[in-house]
């Protein structure tokens, strides 16, 4: 039996839940032989439809809105589509990553149906702040020490795989990328560190509410793999938490 997904909000009209790392979101023909899916856990937790808005990599984990009905999915997946979103993620990378970026490397799409030369390039902009690095006393590559960031990454584009490939262009791949990462910091990580998994965690997402007149702000909390090595890298500071919060929206004025 599949574990209980964590719900951080549920109203009338949409749910937002917290995604395990690798993890599908739905069916797909890259992974015929799946049989556990979050769309599937997700109607048989609540006994009832929902209808996916946006989504995440299946490394990835945090934070996923689901819609609970045609019409809201209609309205929220607009405000996807037109960067009406705001996303959070945190990510460990290699080396020390810049204390305040904004990346605009244009991305092909990487959807597998056509060779990328054939892809055209589309505009991609992800702002990255660093929060906090750590210098272990460990030859992983060819210095006596290794060194990683946490980074904060709010992609303002919703290419697929963004951040992972934005951040490896910059020269701070995100561990455990097994694509566009390192092999050797990604073993150190899964053999030393007990985190053999994509570093990378949707945190937060705001968003006007579509159907009532509030701004939702849902947080998620890290998983026990990445929570463990904030502790030992002394980022407990930086650890977010589940949370749903909602403003009011101001009214009109005449």
């Amino acid at each position: 039996m599949s574990e209980a997904l964590s719900i951080l909000h549920q109203d009338d009209h949409l749910v937002a839940v917290h995604k395990p790392a690798g993890l599908l979101v739905h069916r797909t023909p890259l992974a015929r032989g799946e049989r556990d899916f979050l769309l599937q856990r997700l109607r048989d937790q609540l006994g009832r439809r929902v209808y996916p808005v946006h989504r995440l990599d299946r490394p990835t984990s945090g934070v996923m809105v689901f819609a609970l009905s045609p019409d809201v999915a209609t309205r929220l997946g607009d405000a996807f589509a037109t960067r009406r979103v705001a996303k959070r993620y945190l990510a460990v990378v290699r080396g020390i990553g810049p204390e305040r970026d904004r990346l605009e490397y244009p991305l092909r799409e990487e959807d597998g149906s056509r060779p990328k030369a054939e892809m055209p390039a589309m505009e991609a902009m992800t702002e990255v702040r660093r929060l906090d690095s750590v210098e272990l006393p460990v030859r992983v590559d060819r210095y006596p020490q290794s060194r990683y960031s946490l980074m904060e990454a709010r992609p303002l584009t919703g290419r697929r795989h963004q951040i992972r490939r934005h951040l490896s262009q910059r020269g701070y791949p995100i561990i455990g990328d097994a694509k566009h990462g390192k092999g050797n910091h990604n073993r150190f990580f899964g053999e030393q560190l007990h985190c053999p998994r994509l570093l990378l965690a949707a945190v937060g997402l705001s968003f006007d509410h579509p159907m009532e007149a509030h701004r939702l702000d849902v947080s998620c909390a890290l998983d026990a793999c990445m929570t463990a090595l904030f502790e030992r890298f002394g980022w407990a500071g930086h650890l977010p938490v589940d949370r749903a919060t909602s403003s009011r929206q101001p009214e009109p004025t005449a």
